[in-house]
């Protein structure tokens, strides 16, 4: 199974250093914030994945491409223009990369990668959102439950819109629920099958096109998830994840590296 993540947004405003870099190159530890999706999805044996690159999407290129060469040691030879490589640590992962435009919205990045995914099932997830949602456990909810989309939810940081959610799961809608109701947000990530690019018309939102399309015909299902969740968009977002670190308690990986 292939994950993809959404990394084309506008640039990081987070803090006036790492102004002009797309957010999910922001660093929490010295790593950028695509290292720690990347390395909690391969926690679950997902190793092949696919970034929808945006704004300044050569960045994330060129991240990849010399990957041996900010994970490990080297010597330079200035005078003779030789790199050696010491401590080589790598990842099994294969990554690719997609220019899926400056200005597209969500829904049509996804759709722009379609010929990357082969009809099968995909995971979605936003570029600049940690969690520890068990990703296995997702997978499995979504191939019992049997419908073309599961949609993650998680309970709201107080600044995320949240959904109107029956109580079979199903997604009713988004749009002027009661607010004393609202319990749960959109997670930011999507079990999806490999169909669901049918629907993917226009440069809409992925949540509004899965919403518009699938939640009347009840084929879009929410998995609930209780635990560690939060989106990376702000300064004191980065400086929390930054303690939770260094602290040796990041809940979105198992372990430190």
């Amino acid at each position: 199974m292939k994950a993809v993540i959404l990394a084309g947004g506008t640039r990081s405003t987070i803090s006036n250093e790492q102004q002009g870099i797309p957010k999910p190159m922001v660093e929490i530890g010295g790593k950028p914030l695509l290292w720690h999706i990347m390395k909690s999805f391969s926690a679950y044996g997902i190793s092949e994945f696919i970034v929808c690159g945006g704004y300044k999407v050569d960045l994330i290129k060129e991240y990849f491409m010399d990957f041996y060469i900010y994970q490990s040691d080297i010597t330079v030879d200035l005078q003779n223009n030789t790199v050696q490589i010491h401590k080589n640590r790598t990842e099994d992962w294969k990554v690719t990369v997609v220019d899926t435009g400056l200005y597209s919205a969500t829904g049509l990045r996804v759709a722009r990668i379609e010929n990357y995914i082969e009809n099968n099932t995909f995971i979605v997830t936003n570029g600049d959102c940690l969690s520890d949602i068990n990703i296995r456990d997702m997978v499995a909810y979504h191939e019992k439950r049997g419908k073309r989309a599961t949609m993650a939810v998680a309970r709201p940081t107080g600044r995320n819109e949240a959904l109107q959610i029956a109580d079979d799961g199903h997604v009713v809608g988004n749009k002027d629920a009661d607010r004393e109701s609202r319990a749960w947000t959109n997670a930011c990530m999507y079990v999806l099958n490999g169909n669901i690019f049918r629907i993917l018309n226009g440069n809409y939102n992925l949540e509004d096109l899965l919403t518009d399309n699938l939640a009347g015909d009840g084929q879009l299902i929410t998995y609930k998830h209780n635990g560690f969740w939060t989106p990376v968009e702000t300064y004191r977002d980065k400086v929390n994840m930054e303690n939770l670190w260094n602290a040796g308690r990041a809940p979105w990986l198992s372990t430190r590296m």
